[in-house]
């Protein structure tokens, strides 16, 4: 596995007998998934890296992609003897898991390795009109706004930081433009969508303004058979804001596509 270091960090938890689901976090690290590998390990084996670069581990220089960090997953997957995986991602996480989807599907090496994927409020495409909000140039407040659907719960003032949690958010940051680019997107994601043939769910915010319902659906639309569900009364973390109603959704579509598989 040489695209992903050897000192990966994965939480797993969960029935080693059950079926696997890789969770893939988002720029704000792996404690922003922490509440869907909680739920999932009631019923499924849960495998939770910190991508490499984030929350002060270590990147290695050949790591700057996104398909480069997919392309090591799958490895990763392929390493453990992995079958019929669910990926599960959240913002840059659901792009990784969307590229992942991609590339087995055009490699007979990963033929049943990705057996479902959700992705929840991913980034990654270029859809015309609604554009991914800039990351970069925001502050917490700003930040806090368009990613919440009540801002006062998701803002965190900096000053109530200890100097090393700032350095790693400030290295988390510079790891993410590394990776996904200050675009976050890729140019060519939207047209290649429809190779993604395992049952596919899209879980947004209703009030995510990072990226919009409307971008969200987009995505779904290129995906043959995908399914969009809009959370209501949460921005681009529905599982921390609207937990409930996000489970609802998620298992529900599991149910369906074992089911299905």
């Amino acid at each position: 596995m040489d695209i992903l270091p050897e000192d990966l960090i994965v939480a797993s938890s969960g029935d080693p007998r059950a079926r696997t689901v890789l969770i893939l976090h988002g720029g704000g690290g792996p404690q922003t998934v922490a509440t869907i590998a909680v739920h999932l390990a009631e019923t499924m084996q849960v495998l939770m890296p910190t991508h490499p670069g984030w929350e002060g581990t270590r990147r290695p220089e050949s790591l700057t992609s996104v398909a480069r960090l997919a392309a090591g997953y799958l490895e990763f997957l392929v390493e453990r003897g992995a079958r019929d995986v669910v990926l599960v991602g959240s913002s840059i996480g659901g792009w990784i898991a969307l590229e992942m989807a991609l590339q087995a599907a055009d490699d007979e090496r990963y033929q049943g390795l990705i057996g479902a994927l959700i992705d929840i409020d991913g980034v990654g495409a270029v859809v015309a009109g609604e554009p991914i909000a800039d990351f970069f140039t925001l502050d917490a407040r700003g930040l806090a706004e368009i990613a919440w659907h009540d801002p006062e719960r998701g803002y965190v003032d900096p000053a109530a930081l200890t100097d090393e949690r700032r350095a790693v958010l400030r290295t988390n940051a510079s790891t993410m433009a590394v990776i996904a680019g200050r675009s976050m997107s890729d140019a060519g994601m939207l047209g290649r969508l429809d190779a993604i043939t395992v049952p596919t769910l899209l879980v947004w915010g209703e009030s995510d303004r990072v990226v919009t319902p409307a971008y969200g659906q987009a995505i779904a639309d290129r995906i043959p058979a995908a399914r969009f569900v809009q959370i209501p009364a949460a921005g681009h973390l529905p599982h921390l804001e609207a937990p409930d109603a996000t489970w609802a959704v998620i298992d529900r579509f599991l149910s369906d596509a074992t089911a299905l598989g």
